[in-house]
Formats: C-alpha cells, structure tokens, sequence
C-alpha cells in the first residue's frame, strides 16, 4: 500500500453497500427491460461496473485484496442504430468532483453570492449551486481546485437526435441517453492513467 491516506473500513462497507445496490438495480432493469438493447440495462450495467471498480480500490488500497470481478470497460457499447445523416446532436456531459474543501467553496460562493444558505440547499448545496449559477461548466472544470473541488471522472457523449421543440424534454432531460444513437465518446478518468502506467513499467522490465 502506498503512504497516501488509507480508506476507511466505513468506506470499504459504504462502497460494498453500493455493489450490492447496483446488483439489485440491474437485476431488475433486465427483469422490466423493453427490447434487447434497453438503454435502462445499459445504464444499469455502467452503475455496477463503476461501483464494482470503486470497491475493487477501496479493499485493495484497505485490505491488499482484490475482488474476482473483471468489468469490460469502454468497449462495451450496443451497435449504432441511429440515423446515418443525424438531422440534430445532444452533447451529454458528465463530470464528477469531490469536495475537497467546504470553507474554501463556501469562500468563493460568497464572493458572488449574498448568501449560500438558500432553501433546501444546505451550506455547501447552496454553495454549489451559487458558483453554478456565476460561472460556466467549462471554467469550473478548469478552475475547480480554486473552488475546493477535486476532480473526478468525466464522460462526453454526442448523439443522434431528432429535432425537439423548444422546452420539449427540460422536464426529463437525461432518460434519452440512448447509446445505440452515440456518434462519438470522449472518456477521462484516472483508471486510464494507471492503465498507461501500468503498460509503462512493463515495458521497462
């Protein structure tokens, strides 16, 4: 184990917590699925797998034991069905972030907001959702230690789509992520660095 702050056993039992959440979370998207490539099984598979991983760390970096759980990841992906001349694309985005430091996201939400204490937000919440309302996505990503916040694992997905009235899907803007309609993906997550790495020293031995 390296000399970096070792987990917690909470969060060993909190991230097997999770695994066992996502088994039942898939095992009853294949139960209620809709076709052969329901995008609800999908969805359900990337939560298992990531949970899986994060608990594959976790008890290794706790334990030096490792789980006999192999996750294909990024290649996994149904075949393209959508329009072969797109009329619309979504861009989809996700970045995660830890909060690294509260008082320091507390600081600078209030330097553009009166108060971070807003209704049902909570102070960090609250915060969060100050600095979202000031700043771009895309400067947050690229000033995100200044805002106490640590980086996480990002995913960029471009599909087909078809045309949508204005307003049409704002009520439920994220239940049409269809992967069999992705044009292109973009990932960025540690797990890559430490494969390449990995590839690295053996290359070197």
């Amino acid at each position: 184990m390296s000399d970096a702050a070792q987990p917690t056993v909470a969060e060993v039992r909190a991230a097997v917590e999770a695994v066992k959440a996502a088994l039942d979370r898939h095992l009853a998207a294949i139960e209620n699925r809709t076709g052969e490539d329901d995008p609800a099984v999908y969805g359900a598979f990337e939560a298992l797998a990531s949970a899986a991983e994060a608990y594959d760390e976790l008890l290794y970096d706790t334990y030096d034991e490792v789980t006999p759980f192999e996750v294909p990841l990024g290649d996994t992906l149904p075949e393209y069905s959508g329009p072969e001349e797109p009329g619309a694309i979504s861009v989809l985005i996700r970045r995660d972030y830890t909060v690294a430091d509260p008082q320091r996201l507390r600081r600078q939400a209030e330097r553009v907001s009166d108060s971070t204490t807003a209704e049902g937000g909570g102070d960090v919440g609250a915060a969060v959702g100050a600095l979202f309302g000031e700043y771009e996505p895309d400067e947050i990503a690229e000033r995100h230690k200044e805002f106490g916040l640590e980086e996480g694992d990002s995913t960029l997905w471009v599909t087909a789509a078809g045309p949508a009235e204005p307003g049409e899907w704002l009520a439920a803007p994220f239940d049409q992520a269809d992967p069999r309609h992705l044009l292109c993906r973009f990932d960025v997550s540690a797990v890559y660095d430490e494969e390449a790495d990995a590839d690295e020293l053996d290359r070197m031995a």
